[in-house]
This record gives structure tokens, C-alpha cells and sequence, in this order.
């Protein structure tokens, strides 16, 4: 098996762009270097009494173009390097999008799926009583990731709130009655959609029809099924954390999303048939949608995908390895820190929202979320072509040049 370090991962993929960029090793250093990195204890008493020690982290990675801004995950492998390569991320991703932030990142290493609803409200509110000095809304702003949502957002701003007044900006992907947005659910898997119909036009694929297997049925992975199957895509295989299915002639999707969210299990679903992640990694398809964790497309098994285009709805499905192994193959890679910016870019409107102490409607939040990601595709897309080289380090170079300007400008 490929060793993988996020961090490590994410740092060569900068050194690539910033080669073609001709970036001088210090100024190299000096994006590379998270800005702070916190590291605290989270202790709760257990329903049975019982005391758990769980560690958080947050790191805030570069605030050269605005506050750090990032999501909170809650998994057992959360660890340092995995937060700082997240962090990293997030600042090409926000750069890449255009919008006023920085990148951060934060989690808790527990498993919520051990938890009770009482016991994550009280992991959720002791790290952000410990990490409250370094958030807030000009400061670095939160959002949900792998196994939080918007209640454990609710809770935060909550805390957060008790300390400093109420505070909805400081976090994103609430509830709405909370000042959540409407659309911020749908936009990281919308956003996926729309920059997978904006690529097949460049590179010959007619979404109408087209094949799509997506791991990771979750909410990027739902929202992601529903919008390209309203293009004309035929979602042929979903998998989630207990395997996956898969059905040639298409699934159901309007039947599917709702079997999933009460059954938890795909397996069973109407006229279909049972598949692993590793399977659905291989199946041929037209478009492929790693939606899930990182690094599940690597050098084992990069050779072996059959799929036209891949599409990033997660944060680094895709190691360098496996990167380098599916561009020798000729396989389309829409990078994730463009395919899924539409959950960051949908924060930056909720959050101005908030800011502003208005609401949009749905229907302008999801007019303003096409136009963004059609835009920042165009740009990828274009300077892919100029300068001969893949979606991927043209997003990088995008991203690095413009938090570069923001630094000199700023004098740091």
C-alpha cells in the first residue's frame, strides 16, 4: 500500500505549480508554513459516567486574502498532519474561488457514530470553549465536514456566543433558523455538478446519458446524484461507509436518496446489485466521483480505473502518485480544490449574509453559485490549455499567485 501524508500530498502538488510559476524557495517556505496551529484537550464525561480524552486541533494555515476559513471533522483518524494538509487546502481552494478568506481547518478525533446526541454536544461545546480565542467572524469561521452539520454548527456558534454575544457570522452551514442560508446544504455537491457539465463540454463527453458512479453517497454525494441526474446523467453505482451498489441501466435516484437516509444501507435497493468502494473505484463509467475521504485513489489502484473524467467532490481523493499514473492514462481530473468549492463558496455567502443581517432567496444563492463556478472553471480550464499542463496545477498556479499578490501587498 501507498504511505500517504496529507500534508506531504498537498506540498508537492504545490511544488509543482509553483515551479511553473517560478516562485523563489523563500516565498515557497513561507506558503507552505501554517501561520498557527493549536492542539487542545477535549475531555467529556461519557452517558455512563465514564471520562473520554479526545484531542482537537485547528490549524490556520494563511490569512494573506481574508479570515481562515475551513470545516471542523469529527473522525477517529483525525490527527495534526491530516488537519494541516487540510488547512493547506483550504487556502488554494478559497484563493482558487476568489472570495475573502484564508484556509483553516479543525477536527476531533472521535467516532460520532459511538456517540449519543448529548455526547457530541459535549465534545462540540468544550473545543470550541478552547479554541474560542482564536475564532470568530473576522477571525476564522468554521463549517461542517466529514460527520458534522448543521446542528453541531448550531452548538458552536452557540459556545462561541455565550462569550463573545450572539455571533451567527461565526460559523457556517447552520440551520436556518439560526441564520443558516438557503442553498448552503445543497452547494458543495451542486457546485460538483456544475463544474462536471462545464468539463464534459471542453472534453467531448454528452452529459446527456453520460455514466456516473459516485463513492461516498453523503451529502455531497446526494446533492451531486440529484443535480446531474436533472442534466440528463445516468447515476449507474453509489457506495457509502457499508458498500455499494450498482445498476448499468441507472438507478432510481428520486427513490434512492430517501432509502438511503432512513435504511443507512444501500444494499437492498430496487433492481440492483451490490458492489464495494474498492469495485465501484474500476467500474467503467463516464464519469467518476470520488466523494468520500482522501486518498482512495492511489498508485494500487489508479491503473485500474476505467472512468473518462474524474470529478473531486472530496478533499484529496487522489494521491500524487495516483495523480500521475491516471495523466499517463489520459483520464480527466477536475481537482477538488475547484470541483468542490461550491461548500466554501456557499459558506462565503452565508457568512455575508450574516454579516449583513439579511437573507437571499434560494433562488439567487443558487444563480450566484453557478455563475462562480462556471467562472473559476472557465479560468482553470483556459490556462490549463495556454500553458500545457493539467487542471490540477493550473488551479495551484491560480491560487498560489493570487495569495502571493495579497502578501506583497500586504507587506508580509
Amino acid at each position: 500500500m501507498e504511505k500517504f501524508n496529507l500534508i506531504e500530498n498537498v506540498n508537492r502538488l504545490f511544488d509543482k505549480a509553483a515551479k511553473n510559476l517560478g516562485l523563489d524557495e523563500e516565498t515557497q517556505q513561507l506558503l507552505k508554513t501554517p501561520f498557527r496551529e493549536v492542539k487542545v484537550q477535549v475531555p467529556i464525561r461519557r452517558d455512563d459516567g465514564s471520562l473520554k480524552l479526545y484531542m482537537g486541533y485547528r490549524v490556520q494555515h494563511n490569512s494573506a486574502r481574508g479570515p481562515y476559513k475551513g470545516g471542523i471533522r469529527y473522525h477517529p483518524d483525525v490527527d495534526l498532519d491530516e488537519v494541516r494538509g487540510l488547512a493547506s487546502l483550504m487556502t488554494w481552494k478559497t484563493s482558487l474561488a476568489d472570495i475573502p478568506f484564508g484556509g483553516g481547518k479543525g477536527g476531533v478525533n472521535c467516532n460520532p457514530k459511538e456517540l449519543s446526541l448529548t455526547e457530541l454536544e459535549r465534545i462540540t461545546r468544550t473545543f470550541t470553549s478552547r479554541i474560542s480565542i482564536i475564532i470568530g467572524p473576522y477571525l476564522d469561521i468554521p463549517a461542517p465536514d466529514v460527520y458534522t452539520n448543521p446542528q453541531i454548527m448550531a452548538w458552536i456558534m452557540d459556545e462561541y456566543s455565550k462569550q463573545h454575544g450572539f455571533s451567527p457570522a461565526v460559523v457556517t452551514g447552520k440551520p436556518l433558523a439560526l441564520g443558516g442560508a438557503a442553498g448552503r446544504d445543497e452547494a458543495t455537491g451542486f457546485g460538483t455538478a456544475i463544474v462536471a457539465r462545464e468539463a464534459c463540454k471542453d472534453f467531448g463527453i454528452h452529459m446527456e446519458g453520460a455514466k456516473v458512479a459516485i463513492q461516498g453517497f453523503g451529502n455531497a454525494g446526494t446533492h451531486a446524484a440529484r443535480i446531474l441526474t436533472s442534466y440528463g446523467a445516468k447515476i449507474i453505482a453509489v457506495s457509502n461507509s457499508k458498500g455499494g451498489i450498482y445498476s448499468f441501466k441507472g438507478l432510481e435516484v428520486g427513490k434512492l436518496i430517501p432509502y438511503a437516509a432512513k435504511n443507512k444501507i444501500l444494499k437492498g435497493f430496487q433492481k440492483s446489485d451490490a458492489i464495494t468502494n474498492d469495485e465501484l473505484l474500476k467500474i467503467q463509467c463516464d464519469i467518476l466521483i470520488p466523494a468520500a475521504l482522501e486518498n482512495v485513489l492511489t498508485k494500487d489502484n489508479a491503473s485500474k480505473v476505467r472512468a473518462k473524467m474524474i470529478v473531486e467532490a472530496a478533499n484529496a481523493p487522489t494521491s500524487d502518485m495516483g495523480d500521475a499514473i491516471l495523466e499517463d492514462k489520459g483520464i480527466i481530473v477536475v481537482p477538488d480544490i475547484l470541483a468542490n468549492s461550491g461548500g466554501v463558496i456557499g459558506s462565503y455567502f452565508e457568512w455575508a449574509q450574516n454579516i449583513q443581517q439579511m437573507s437571499w432567496n434560494v433562488k439567487l444563492y443558487r444563480e450566484k453559485l453557478e455563475e462562480y463556478m462556471t467562472r473559476n472553471y472557465r479560468a482553470v480550464y483556459e490556462l490549463s490549455k495556454e500553458k500545457k499542463v493539467t487542471l490540477r496545477t493550473a488551479a495551484y498556479m491560480i491560487a498560489i499567485k493570487r495569495v502571493v499578490e495579497a502578501g506583497k501587498l500586504r507587506g508580509t
